[in-house]
């Protein structure tokens, strides 16, 4: 239930803890109501509702021509900002407006070591002309943007390890919004190793008029603010294990996304636009093709390094053209749209070199099974070098396809030199879906929804290159060891018209699993059954899978899957089991499912890390 974390008094806290509850039971009753009529009285949910809850039907997007709009040729990331005003404080400054965050951790020891920090300011705001495509009206939506008007959508933060962020994030949402979605946020910088009061948990949402039942509401504004600085310390995991002032250079990730992640709402408003890349780089992956540097890869940088995020949508029938989306049903909308970069079907010019293509599924539900093909269907071939963010051990080169389920990245390398000028490139997605549950099978030769052109020469030597051997892992616990480690289960299921997480909905006030500082644990993830899948994300750090099973089977991982990952794609009766530590902050920290629109309807656990001091506190 949304009710507030400590207990205050006065009419603000009294209103939003009223409106807090009023806004999750109004929600769960809602799904209810539309899946009990369905649900026979003398069956058991569980046997029975997978089958026999009704999907929505909504009638299809207009037509539109393909290849009408154009993505830039090169990615304009945002600017840093040379001061923030009023200036920065350890502490939430309510008084100048923050929103009730806690302290921020660490924060004077690690820019003691690093250096103070370089300073972002993003602001969210609506945009009622933007353009998706040019047979649709302008839509409003909403969009992260930075202090530079020349920042390309989605925006994007060029950072580095050893080198800490703080960025400032305002809430320009109009307040009196009407339609799907909600103009409070949380924003969350996934699965960036980040003190738990910058993670953009679901409970901390903010704005001038709301504050989440999970802030600080000691100051002035009771938690409400117009703006809260996010600390991103950029260091590795591995920080205190190492003692080395920097972590374990095998936890690096380099494909970073942000998105809002407000309670009950994430669907809707990631559905608006509310995504950006954080693009991370070290002394291995350095982010320069021309780094002398011996440890350095040289993997093709910008301006040949573009990120692309795919999103699902579904638009109103004309004359209205307008997006849409049923925040209330919890199957949500299943989009017939794929928007890349906000913009239905694109075309990227390029130039007859190596690129390095950064793809990330947004979401809300879709799962994609890209590949590369000509104007003739025929597959084109490429080097697989990242998941989730994380450099693979070795490059997997001559790969055709990638697949990716919500919040799943791969960073794949095309060589647009083997084509001459004048080649049309397709990305074509094969898997074929018609619920938010799951997808059915990949079958040739799809719907394309991308185009590249390879329409000139690069104006010098391309000097990239793709190294077979690109990150080591980090060392496993032996078997030994691993049989020492505690192991916790976590069953996805639906029941009630609900996702649930062992049985239990929700609840952003209450952890579920208390985990000490510095410890390792085995999580199981498990489908019981039912016709869904549920791509699950754990917050702060990345894991290994150890093990996959289905019908109770082990099966092969897949090569693209045995590195770090922090999405872990669960289908029906599949378990994984999966190594995760737990490493230099503490706080409250949550894991769910990734099909945001199970997100909301319940599918999300609150798990807290505590440190030695908290030992009488922690589970069994």
């Amino acid at each position: 239930m949304r009710t507030g974390k400590r207990s205050n008094k006065g009419s603000f806290s009294e209103r939003q803890i009223k409106s807090d509850t009023n806004r999750r039971t109004f929600l769960q009753l809602s799904a209810a109501v539309l899946a009990a009529p369905w649900l026979p009285a003398s069956r058991s949910g569980h046997a029975v509702e997978w089958v026999t809850t009704p999907q929505p039907i909504f009638p299809p997007s207009p037509v539109t021509r393909p290849w009408m709009e154009e993505l830039p040729s090169i990615i304009v990331p945002v600017a840093h900002t040379e001061a923030f005003d009023p200036a920065p404080t350890i502490d939430p400054n309510t008084e100048a407006g923050e929103a009730g965050r806690d302290a921020h951790q660490r924060y004077e020891e690690l820019t003691a070591v690093l250096g103070a920090p370089e300073l972002y300011e993003l602001r969210v705001v609506q945009n009622t002309e933007w353009i998706t495509h040019p047979d649709l009206p302008e839509q409003k939506v909403w969009a992260y943007r930075g202090s530079n008007p020349d920042a390309t959508v989605p925006a994007t933060i060029f950072a580095t390890y050893g080198h800490p962020v703080l960025c400032r994030i305002y809430n320009d949402l109009p307040q009196n919004h009407v339609g799907f979605g909600t103009p409070e946020i949380s924003t969350h910088l996934h699965n960036a190793h980040t003190p738990s009061e910058s993670d953009g948990f679901p409970g901390d949402y903010y704005s001038g008029k709301k504050a989440g039942p999970t802030l600080n509401r000691s100051g002035l504004g009771q938690g409400r603010g117009q703006f809260k600085d996010h600390f991103y310390p950029n260091i590795y995991a591995g920080y205190d294990e190492l003692q080395n002032g920097i972590g374990d250079y095998r936890e690096a990730l380099g494909t970073l996304f942000y998105h809002d992640h407000t309670l009950d709402y994430t669907a809707p408003n990631v559905y608006r636009g509310l995504i950006g890349f954080y693009l991370l780089f070290d002394h291995i992956d350095s982010g320069d093709e021309r780094d002398p540097r011996p440890s350095a890869l040289r993997l093709p940088s910008h301006p040949y390094d573009y990120p692309l995020a795919f999103g699902d949508r579904r638009f109103t029938p004309m004359p209205d053209g307008q997006l849409f989306y049923d925040q209330l049903h919890a199957e949500g909308v299943l989009g017939d749209k794929v928007v890349i970069n906000g913009k239905i079907e694109p075309v990227l010019r390029v130039a007859a070199r190596k690129y390095r293509l950064r793809l990330l599924n947004s979401g809300p539900s879709r799962f994609y099974d890209l590949y590369l093909v000509n104007s003739r269907n025929v597959v084109q071939r490429f080097t697989y070098i990242a998941n989730d963010g994380n450099l693979l051990p070795e490059a997997l080169f001559n790969f055709t396809h990638v697949r990716l389920g919500v919040a799943e990245r791969a960073d794949i390398v095309v060589d647009f030199s083997r084509y001459p000028i004048g080649t049309e490139l397709y990305l074509t997605n094969r898997l074929r879906q018609d619920s938010t549950r799951k997808p059915k099978d990949s079958k040739a030769p799809g719907t394309r929804v991308m185009k590249f052109i390879v329409d000139r020469h690069p104006p010098e030597q391309d000097l990239s290159q793709v190294p077979r051997f690109l990150r080591p892992l980090p060392d496993l616990p032996s078997a030994e060891e691993l049989k020492k480690l505690p192991v916790r289960r976590w069953e996805f299921d639906r029941r009630n018209g609900l996702w649930q997480v062992n049985r239990q909905l929700v609840d952003v006030n209450r952890p579920r699993a208390r985990v000490r500082q510095g410890s390792a644990e085995i999580w199981e993830f498990a489908s019981t059954g039912g016709g869904w899948s549920h791509p699950i994300h754990s917050h702060f750090e990345e894991g290994i899978m150890l093990k996959k099973l289905v019908d109770g089977v082990e099966v092969p991982i897949p090569l693209h899957e045995r590195g770090r990952k922090d999405a872990f794609v669960l289908d029906q009766t599949m378990t994984m089991v999966v190594l995760f530590r737990f490493r230099d902050f503490k706080g409250k920290y949550v894991m769910h499912c990734h099909n945001v629109i199970h997100e909301d309807h319940a599918m999300m656990v609150r798990w807290d890390l505590e440190d030695d001091q908290d030992d009488e506190e922690l589970d069994a």
